[in-house]
């Protein structure tokens, strides 16, 4: 195993939002389906934030992409094709550390 996987360098996690439930499964299934994440989880948050001069408030559904930092150009292309949004968030958090174990399949769970 390379020093780079044993740390959590080489992973990440990507974020990004719906409020559309169609659009939002489709994008997770197509997520899975291609192997560009190992884990995608989803939870039910309330946004504010500032658009074209309003502040604004909505209930949507916060994506957290468990993959690996080469694939997210990949996972970022996918997100695009699939979403709604003018903007959509699109942000990659590094994983600095973790589990070995769960590193390790988050690695064989994703296309190489």
């Amino acid at each position: 195993m390379a020093k780079e996987h044993e740390n959590g360098h080489g992973y990440c996690m990507v974020m990004t939002t719906f409020s559309d439930e169609a659009i939002g499964k489709k994008m997770i299934h197509s997520l899975i389906e291609k192997r560009l994440a190992a884990c995608v989880q989803v939870q039910v948050i309330d946004s504010y934030y500032h658009w074209k001069g309003e502040v604004n408030q909505d209930q949507e559904k916060l994506v957290m992409i468990k993959t690996t930092s080469t694939l997210y150009p990949e996972v970022e292309a996918e997100i695009l094709a699939n979403h709604d949004y003018e903007t959509p968030e699109i942000v990659q958090l590094p994983i600095t550390a973790g589990l070995p174990d769960y590193l390790n399949w988050i690695r064989s769970e994703c296309k190489s």
